[in-house]
């Protein structure tokens, strides 16, 4: 067993000081407050529930800072953005594919993301060509979950048509497709390589869209297992709704309504075109809204209503979709700042009894959590270690407790703070470094210098 003294603690029922508690294996075993040292204690500032990454696109990465010159045209936007990554993905091995994800997985914990739920959908050989295991590619984002130590929800992708039209899979897309019974085979692929895991791994299912899934696909996926999470991208972008509502005579928020059971299972990823009306209807089913706002900033997606959101009761987890930067205090910055501006008002998701970075921390913990499908997201006895210390000895955090800590971390500070992060209670990262960067760094570097021909 291990046991960790913190000076303070965010506690299911609160702030407390002097904390000690008691690992047994992956879970909380004891929580004492007011507690005396031991010679054996791992002693920490601050101690907080680690959230869960929710959303990622795990190969991304490899092409973070290749996007930013624009096209021929006078509008660049996510579609000529999408077009430079299905070009890029050709080029992915699957040995790149497990290289490139155990450095995305290291970087989410040294960022302080005790989990990862990974969107999964690039499952074929370049030109569509299947791989004789359909869970080749799902294999090597499980093979880097063995190497960096992350908790994983492997979410495989069902991705059938090129736009609600039927049309076929262009370029690139062509490595994502796969007909219904495919996709079974596929998910039983996942479910299998996932034993080699830890107990906290998870499987979940992935309907793509509303665009790339059929009506018909999409009620199998919810059936296909019906205790799983269920995540799917909706309303993200002005042309993505025109199509949705040309095709199926309602806007893709009030069509789902009309059409499936969404409840807690379900993550709605983006969400940044919604109407008043759309974001109260779907925060009350209890679903979580899965929010990216650095990459929806990145493609110009628009801006996710949480004030009206959250005020409704909705809950939210944060996931870092194209990776093109890993930082979840800044994840969180964006979002917070994103409702400033809009509303031009300060301290806009902050409520009478909590501070701006504890509505936004505790609510990423407990929202990422439940979309992961993980029994984590507070501190409490029995639940899963998925811990996050910060340094408190940084000048940004001095003398900050409580509510004021969050908020000198998250809006003055950044993840350099981040001293330690217990996934399950897996110590992976120690004074801020992750117990394998070195040799997965090294891994990345050479699919990297591969990749650009140096």
């Amino acid at each position: 067993m291990t046991r960790i003294l913190a000076e303070q603690a965010l506690l299911a029922t609160g702030w407390a000081r002097d904390v000690a508690i008691t690992l047994a294996g992956d879970r909380i075993l004891r929580i004492e407050t007011d507690s005396a040292p031991l010679p054996d204690d791992k002693r920490v500032g601050a101690l907080l529930p680690a959230p869960a990454n929710l959303h990622s696109h795990a190969f991304q990465r490899a092409m973070a800072g290749m996007t930013e010159r624009r096209g021929p045209s006078d509008s660049d936007s996510f579609w000529t953005w999408r077009q430079l990554m299905f070009r890029f993905l050709d080029q992915l091995t699957p040995d790149d594919v497990a290289a490139i994800t155990a450095f995305v997985q290291m970087e989410m914990l040294e960022a302080g993301y005790g989990a990862s739920v990974e969107f999964h959908y690039l499952h074929h050989g370049p030109g569509g060509t299947p791989y004789d295991n359909p869970a080749e590619m799902a294999a090597r984002v499980v093979e880097a979950a063995e190497r960096s130590g992350i908790g994983l929800t492997l979410l495989p992708v069902l991705y059938q048509q090129g736009g609600c039209d039927g049309r076929a899979l262009g370029p690139g897309q062509v490595r994502f497709g796969n007909t219904l019974d495919r996709f079974a085979r596929l998910v039983e692929g996942c479910d299998t390589a996932l034993g080699s895991l830890p107990g906290d791994a998870r499987l979940g299912i992935a309907p793509h869209s509303l665009r790339a899934v059929t009506p018909q696909a999409l009620a199998a996926c919810a059936s296909l297992r019906p205790a799983a999470p269920l995540h799917m991208h909706l309303a993200e972008q002005i042309a993505e709704v025109e199509e949705v509502s040309d095709a199926l005579g309602a806007r893709p928020v009030e069509w789902l309504l009309a059409n499936a059971d969404v409840d807690a299972r379900w993550c709605l990823i983006h969400c940044t075109q919604m109407h008043p009306t759309e974001t109260r209807a779907l925060a009350a089913t209890g679903a979580v809204a899965g929010l990216c706002p650095i990459t929806e900033s990145s493609l110009g997606d628009g801006i996710f209503d949480g004030v009206t959101w959250t005020r409704a009761g909705g809950r939210f987890g944060i996931g870092s979709d194209s990776n093109i930067r890993i930082a979840l205090t800044e994840e969180l910055r964006t979002l917070d700042y994103s409702q400033r501006l809009r509303d031009r008002v300060r301290a806009a998701l902050a409520t009478p009894r909590q501070s701006t970075g504890r509505v936004l921390l505790q609510g990423a913990a407990a929202g990422g959590a439940q979309a992961a499908g993980r029994d984590s997201g507070v501190l409490a006895e029995g639940r899963l270690a998925d811990l996050l210390a910060l340094d408190t000895q940084r000048v940004d955090l001095e003398g900050r407790l409580g509510d004021s800590l969050l908020d000198a971390w998250i809006f003055a500070g950044d993840d350099r703070a981040v001293a330690d992060v217990w996934s399950a209670g897996r110590h992976l990262v120690r004074a801020g470094r992750h117990i394998a960067r070195d040799r997965i760094e090294a891994d990345y570097r050479a699919v990297m210098r591969r990749l650009q021909g140096v």
